[in-house]
């Protein structure tokens, strides 16, 4: 029996993607102002990556409150409908296939970003720590600060903001893309209501581990009903280990991380979701996810799981290899590569990535790296 390689086609939501090269999602702060519109440029950024095998947007906010860093997209207004709209038809064009991040950050925000400079939402009123939110402080201009005290939303507003995800589903689908990826990790809103450390509701949403999923459970059957399951994703960021480094990711280690995201994992496997995302830790010398959590996830979801984080060719062949994972996010790789399955096929040199172009700025480090000329 042959074993599938990273240019092996892959059944997905309905989809058959042409190689299991991913582009995940990558925030780059370049959405034009005022309005948080994607423009032209953007269109081109994801063109030229559109040989990708499965393409997700960078996390795009489906209300004004869920911003938190200037210059991200959103998908909630008609202007940011029509940016993407021409986003999905170049990706179209390009025979690729594309879902849109659905992004809240609840309390990861600043009060400079939110409307009428109210504080951020959140399931329970504790404040981020360890982490620095970006806001704009003239045009085109920014710095980064520490987020805002956020307030604890009433039962019915956690209701509303399920209510809210599916319009931006809805809206997406209008925009022309494929199905949508709900972010669920990296200490934003849906993690906020998973973690034991940001969740100390008494209601319906709080308490044990069902209740503290029940938010991303409604989440998933609300979108579900305008793409169907199977063209939903979920994105994790499992840590297992507690170090400095964890503050990238907000510093959400839960005391069994294990139990929690494999728990959730039987949840979305019984939701019929199309896909499970999994975003390794990325820092220098960050350890591997425990061989026992690939190996019970795998025996516990039975659809495409997709890893990124630092990911290699070797590595991704590795873990495709055995058996745990089917396909793989390359990320600052793809940056940098706008053609990077074409390079993978040709085992020729990769482009560096610029650091000091990934966050806001111009053309320069987002859409003028070269391209491998054969």
């Amino acid at each position: 029996m042959n074993r599938p390689t990273l240019f092996s086609p892959l059944q997905l939501g309905g989809f058959t993607l042409r190689n299991r090269i991913a582009l995940p999602p990558l925030t780059r702060c370049r959405s034009e102002q005022p309005g948080n519109i994607p423009g032209e440029m953007m269109v081109e950024y994801y063109r030229q990556r559109a040989t990708a095998g499965f393409m997700i947007t960078e996390g795009t906010q489906i209300e004004p409150r869920g911003q938190g860093y200037a210059w991200t997209p959103g998908i909630h207004s008609e202007p940011q409908i029509a940016g993407w709209k021409k986003v999905t038809e170049a990706v179209h064009q390009q025979g690729g296939t594309i879902f849109c991040q659905l992004w809240h950050v609840g309390r990861v925000s600043h009060t400079a970003l939110q409307p009428g400079e109210q504080p951020p939402v959140a399931p329970s009123a504790v404040t981020a720590t360890g982490v620095r939110v970006f806001i704009e402080t003239g045009p085109g201009e920014g710095m980064l600060t520490s987020p805002s005290n956020p307030r604890e939303l009433s039962t019915d507003e956690v209701k509303e903001i399920v209510g809210l995800y599916r319009q931006a589903a809805v809206n997406a689908q209008a925009a022309g893309f494929d199905g949508v990826e709900l972010h669920s990790a990296n200490g934003y809103l849906i993690n906020q209501f998973i973690s034991e450390h940001t969740n100390f509701r008494c209601d319906e949403y709080g308490g044990s581990l069902e209740n503290r999923l029940r938010f991303l459970k409604e989440i998933v059957e609300a979108v579900s009903e305008v793409f169907g399951s199977q063209k939903v994703g979920v994105r994790f960021a499992p840590l297992f280990t507690s170090t400095d480094e964890e503050r990238v990711y907000l510093g959400l280690v839960e005391s069994d991380p294990h139990a929690t995201y494999i728990a959730a994992a039987g949840m979305l496997n019984e939701l019929n979701i199309g896909y499970l995302s999994i975003a390794e830790a990325d820092w220098d010398n960050s350890p591997d996810l425990p061989v026992s959590f690939r190996t019970a996830l795998r025996e516990t979801f039975h659809w495409p799981i997709m890893y990124s984080g630092r990911y290699t060719r070797e590595k991704a062949e590795s873990i495709l290899q055995n058996g745990w994972g089917d396909l793989f996010g390359f990320g600052r790789t793809f940056i940098a590569n706008p053609d990077l399955p074409a390079r993978f096929a040709s085992d020729v040199a990769l482009n560096p990535v610029d650091a000091s172009s990934l966050y806001g700025g111009g053309a320069k480090g987002y859409t003028d790296y070269p391209v491998y000329r054969s």
